[in-house]
């Protein structure tokens, strides 16, 4: 496979999100129960529960490997850049929703204004894409 080296700032771009996510999935996977605790202020007792938190967090740690595929050639890779943005959005929304209902206290605006400014960053990087009439697969 060759590396696409014609976006610069995008291979950029994707090397920070796929750090963003192994730290976070530094936290929420391979510490899933002290995470949980930090973000809605009490323990993860229950096995199925924890088992589907640990599954979100796994997610986001493939998607630490997928950026790294993005950053290596941000055209051809141009699908997973779409799949994760979308889970972005979904999981920052998703966590706004927890913080505003009063169940995840402040350190969850954390993953909701990275997720959110990652989004954006995305979407400059979808509208490039399009105005150099690059395919997105």
């Amino acid at each position: 496979m060759k590396r696409n080296k014609n976006y610069p700032f995008f291979t950029g771009l994707f090397i920070i999100a796929a750090l963003w996510n192994l730290i976070g999935a530094g936290f929420g996977y391979f510490n899933t129960e002290y995470t949980f605790q930090g973000l809605f202020n009490r323990t993860l007792n229950d096995p199925l529960f924890y088992e589907i938190y640990k599954g979100a967090w796994g997610t986001t740690l493939m998607f630490f490997i997928g950026y790294l595929l993005v950053a290596y050639n941000p055209i051809k890779h141009s699908g997973v850049a779409l799949i994760g943005g979308v889970g972005k959005l979904a999981f920052a929304v998703a966590e706004l929703k927890l913080f505003l209902s009063g169940l995840a206290n402040e350190l969850i605006l954390i993953i909701v204004i990275g997720d959110f400014l990652f989004c954006i960053l995305f979407i400059y990087y979808f509208l490039k894409l399009l105005t150099n009439k690059e395919t997105i697969i």
